[in-house]
Formats: structure tokens, C-alpha cells, sequence
């Protein structure tokens, strides 16, 4: 930020979708600048872009793609450690972010009542960062924002 203010740069944060989603961003990390060009692109799709970006010559480093996705917050830790494979993680939250499924109806559709429980629950807590973060490009029916917006107090709990 203090290379911005100096050169009149604009900071990109580098947040995607699935981790703003379940609050797998830093306040003072990955959702520091001043736009998040993809918070509405689930992490499945950023490695799929990212692959075809790389289809011709290495751009983006393979070490970013290949390696599992960590906040590196500690030594060895991956997101998979609480969170499920970015797959199943995207497909459910396609389902409730997106589609507007409710926890019932996703588990109608064969997912596991526990991994919906977290990852809802995760969804909800998650937003008093999300009403901190940088405005997004939109890109999907649905995205987090003035548009999707849910209550950070007194314990909130969604109805459904």
C-alpha cells in the first residue's frame, strides 16, 4: 500500500471466491488493496484460468498451481485441513452463494449433512471480513457484496 500511495498504483487483492466465501482470506494479507479482481471466481475456476493462461509458456509460476493451497499461516498446513477439496467445497457453495439452494436442498442432492452444516456455517461467520474487503468484479449470477449481505451480530443465524 505504501508503494501505491507513493506511485499512484493500484493494489490487487488476490481473494477468490471460495476463500471469501468461508473466510480463508487475511484482512491484512491477500485482502489488502484496493479491488478483488477475482473474489467472484471460485478457486476451481482461478486454477482452470490459470492452467490456460500457462497452455503455451509458463506465466504463472507451476509451483502456484500445483502445489496444495495453504494459508501458510503455519508450518505444513493446507486448506484441506478444515475445509474439504476445493471441488466439493465449490460445488456447494455454488449451490447456496449462487443458485441460492438452501442447506436442505443441497443435501437433497447427496452432499453430506455435516460438510453443508461447516461450510454454511463458515459461509455466515465469514462475513464480517467479506464487509471489510475490496470491491469485486462481478462475473457470476451471484456474488458477494451489496447484493448478498447477511447480519455480523447478536449471533445471527440463518432460518433455513
Amino acid at each position: 500500500m505504501a508503494l501505491s500511495n507513493k506511485f499512484g498504483s493500484l493494489v490487487l487483492t488476490t481473494g477468490n471466491k471460495s476463500e471469501m466465501a468461508v473466510g480463508y482470506c487475511t484482512l491484512y494479507g491477500d485482502m489488502c488493496g484496493a479491488l478483488a479482481v477475482i473474489a467472484d471466481v471460485f478457486k476451481t475456476d482461478v486454477y482452470k484460468v490459470s492452467r490456460w493462461i500457462n497452455r503455451e509458456k509458463v506465466v504463472i509460476p507451476t509451483d502456484s498451481i500445483t502445489k496444495p493451497p495453504s494459508a501458510e499461516l503455519r508450518p505444513n498446513q493446507t486448506d484441506q485441513d478444515s475445509l474439504p477439496e476445493y471441488d466439493l467445497l465449490d460445488a456447494i457453495l455454488q449451490h447456496y452463494v449462487v443458485e441460492h439452494l438452501s442447506k436442505a436442498e443441497i443435501i437433497a442432492r447427496g452432499f453430506a449433512p455435516a460438510v453443508v452444516n461447516d461450510v454454511i456455517n463458515k459461509v455466515t461467520f465469514s462475513e464480517y471480513k467479506r464487509r471489510q474487503a475490496a470491491p469485486g468484479l462481478k462475473v457470476s449470477p451471484r456474488a458477494f457484496g451489496m447484493g448478498r449481505r447477511i447480519p455480523i451480530a447478536q449471533r445471527f443465524r440463518p432460518a433455513r
